[in-house]
């Protein structure tokens, strides 16, 4: 019996190491596959990876992009792309994403992020935005708009969070978050699985529409099995729930014009638990419900989403000019 509990427990140990093995070689391989697009920016704590689309010259305010969970900045680079054709955009992978690497587990949360951004944004010459987020980073959208307004001139949220929800994170996010279980688990079995049900599980995300062809690709998802990512992304998951109880009290504080976009059968983020509440807690917010639509808005309807953030753009440079036109002369 014993000699049976140590063959298997060499055996266990040998697979393990395999496994960690092919971990760092799969690994190796992802970041050359998907190197890093821009520069970094440095900023109390983390360093950014931060891209820049379109002419930095563009009249009206700049825009920011800011990706979900389980995913990075490529995941919003077509929208970026789109209206980079007239305007300056930014596209920023948040702290433990793409490559910004992720220094304290504390930086998991909407504050924390919210901090480095509207910092990052200062050090790279953008005084007032327009925040365009997507499903995680509506709660950090809404976030930086409550501890950093001067930093925010208009919000456009894409199938947000915003408030809690029932339930959780899910056993797994909540296993890898775990102090040894996690990195365990993320240094050996994330990596082989994660390649098996990548397009399986990004598909998932986008239905009931088709997932487009190469997303995976295109979208670097696969930087998301690294351990380090891996293990970032589920504490984001694993805190959100707590955050937005936390911040969502506030809300009404928030001042910047906004619009919200969401799809009537999401099915990751709850449109009316999320976005029907958000709107009607905010008398300033416009919401835009897509019929048949699921969570990745900005890729169902591109055209819609983009003429809403230049819309958005529209408001506020009419708003500045009549500003100056009611301010009263320097005597």
């Amino acid at each position: 019996m014993l000699t049976a509990i140590i063959v298997l427990a060499a055996a266990g140990l040998a697979l393990g190491l395999v496994l960690a093995l092919a971990t760092q070689i799969g690994v190796a391989l992802i970041q050359r596959a998907f190197p890093p697009q821009g520069r970094m920016v440095d900023v109390a704590g983390a360093r950014l990876h931060v891209v820049e689309l379109g002419p930095r010259d563009a009249a009206g305010p700049p825009v920011v992009m800011l990706h979900g969970a389980s995913s990075n900045l490529r995941a919003m680079q077509p929208l970026g792309e789109r209206i980079a054709r007239t305007r300056r955009v930014i596209l920023i992978d948040r702290t433990g994403h793409g490559w910004s690497p992720r220094e304290h587990v504390a930086d998991s949360t909407p504050a924390v992020q919210g901090r480095m951004i509207a910092e990052a944004l200062a050090k790279i010459g953008v005084d007032r935005a327009i925040v365009v987020a997507h499903s995680w980073a509506g709660a950090l959208a809404l976030r930086i708009a409550l501890d950093h307004p001067e930093r925010v001139a208009g919000l456009v949220l894409l199938a947000p969070v915003a408030y809690p929800w029932r339930g959780g994170a899910g056993r797994y996010n909540d296993a890898i978050s775990t102090p040894l279980i996690g990195p365990l688990l993320a240094h050996t079995i994330t990596l082989p699985l994660g390649l098996l049900v990548a397009n399986s599980g990004a598909s998932g995300v986008f239905a009931p529409q088709p997932m487009p062809d190469d997303f995976v690709r295109d979208s670097a998802t696969l930087l998301l099995l690294r351990p380090r990512e891996f293990i970032a992304n589920a504490r984001d998951l694993v805190s959100l729930k707590a955050a937005v109880i936390e911040q969502a009290p506030r809300y009404a504080e928030i001042k910047a014009p906004l619009s919200i976009i969401s799809g009537d059968v999401d099915k990751t983020v709850t449109t009316g638990i999320h976005s029907r509440l958000l709107a009607a807690t905010l008398p300033q917010a416009k919401l835009i419900v897509l019929p048949g639509v699921g969570h990745m808005v900005q890729y169902a309807a591109l055209d819609l989403v983009a003429s809403e953030i230049e819309a958005m753009a529209g408001r506020l440079v009419q708003l500045a000019a009549t500003l100056d036109k009611t301010a009263p002369a320097n005597l």
